[in-house]
């Protein structure tokens, strides 16, 4: 598909999605964002995908966020709601992929951008970034992207970070668990194709059930938690490459799955 506000490519088994509206600093935009549930749903469907990274081709931006031009916009209410139903749609079809993701954050993550970084299940720094939910300081909040970060950083400090709108820079982002890891700029592409790499070299089929899994099992109670991933246990133990993968280890060769 052809896209308006993105590039996109496939290779290797890996999507690449790239935010690019960089005069607007790749501002979430409802054309960014439509474009990105497309992209997003065409990798969901194409079974040569295995993974998905999403970067920016902005030289220092990932996204500054939400278009704040949107916000005052002199609409209709109902319009402004339907509008913003666009940001969980994305986070939930993201958490319901099927596929690992990878947030390459290339550039400066900001505002509703740092919850479309956190619905990607790896955050790849480059060192130099920063993040920030900087809202409150034009009179927003980040109502949209607060249930995420409460859910990736502890209590005290997703209020620190609503509250008082700093930034902070990438090692610290790793530090109260935003990132995984922080990379230096001359290390940065070949980091996030390694980690890419990996992942789509696993068995496609596990790795649904496994997401899934993750995505279905973090607001259960513990015990339906339990349940519930036990049954799921259950059926990857019929699938034929959870046999498949243990009979490559015992005879030490990589594994040749079929998604049975």
């Amino acid at each position: 598909m052809d896209y308006t506000t993105l590039r996109c490519d496939v290779a290797d088994g890996v999507a690449t999605i790239a935010l690019d509206q960089p005069d607007s600093r790749n501002a979430l935009s409802d054309e960014l964002l439509d474009d990105l549930l497309a992209a997003f749903a065409a990798a969901r469907d194409d079974d040569a995908v295995r993974c998905v990274v999403l970067t920016s081709t902005h030289d220092r931006v990932f996204s500054a966020g939400g278009n704040l031009g949107g916000f005052a916009a002199e609409l209709p209410l109902a319009h402004k709601h339907a509008a913003i139903d666009r940001f969980p749609r994305l986070f939930t079809l993201i958490g319901q992929l099927g596929k690992p993701t990878i947030c390459a954050a290339n550039g400066h993550v900001l505002a509703g951008a740092l919850g479309l970084a956190l619905a990607c299940d790896l955050i790849v720094a480059k060192e130099g970034v920063t993040f920030g939910t900087p809202e409150i300081n034009v009179g927003v909040f980040p109502f949209m992207i607060m249930a995420l970060i409460y859910r990736n950083v502890g209590r005290k400090k997703t209020n620190e970070l609503l509250l008082l709108g700093e930034r902070i820079d990438a090692h610290e982002a790793e530090r109260i668990g935003i990132v995984n890891t922080v990379v230096p700029a001359d290390e940065y592409d070949a980091a996030v194709a390694d980690w890419a790499g990996r992942l789509a070299r696993k068995s496609p089929l596990l790795m649904k059930l496994g997401k899934d899994a993750m995505f279905r099992q973090q607001d259960m109670a513990f015990a339906e938690a339990l349940d519930f991933l036990r049954a799921q246990l259950a059926l990857a133990f019929a699938t034929d490459d959870i046999q498949e993968g243990v009979r490559a280890f015992f005879e030490r060769r990589e594994p040749q799955w079929t998604g049975r």
